[in-house]
């Protein structure tokens, strides 16, 4: 019989549900762009001209460079999750018209 997870266990698990993998994007075709997080998806762009959107996962390295777009995205750690250099490369989905409210 397994035993029930424990109270930090469980903080944990509403934890990790409750926090969302940024997406970037690259609109304005930069070669590359800095970000303050190591693990994110790209997309390319903005939809429709979006690719498949790719979780990549730098581990211990600085930089990765996306396998769809060619993107070369550097960690920097004075960056929030929230923040590109270039400005503008977060993408942001909104609910679509009539949408109802969450």
């Amino acid at each position: 019989m397994l035993a029930a997870p424990s109270h930090k266990q469980t903080r944990e698990r509403i934890v990790m549900a409750q926090t969302l993998v940024p997406h970037y994007v690259n609109d304005i075709g930069v070669d590359r762009i800095k970000i303050g997080v190591k693990e994110f998806q790209c997309m390319g762009a903005a939809p429709p001209q979006d690719h498949p959107h790719v979780y990549l996962d730098m581990g211990d390295d600085q930089q990765i460079i996306c396998p769809y777009c060619s993107t070369l995205y550097e960690f920097d750690d004075g960056l929030k999750a929230t923040e590109t250099e270039p400005e503008g490369c977060v993408y942001v989905a909104t609910a679509p018209p009539g949408a109802p409210a969450a």
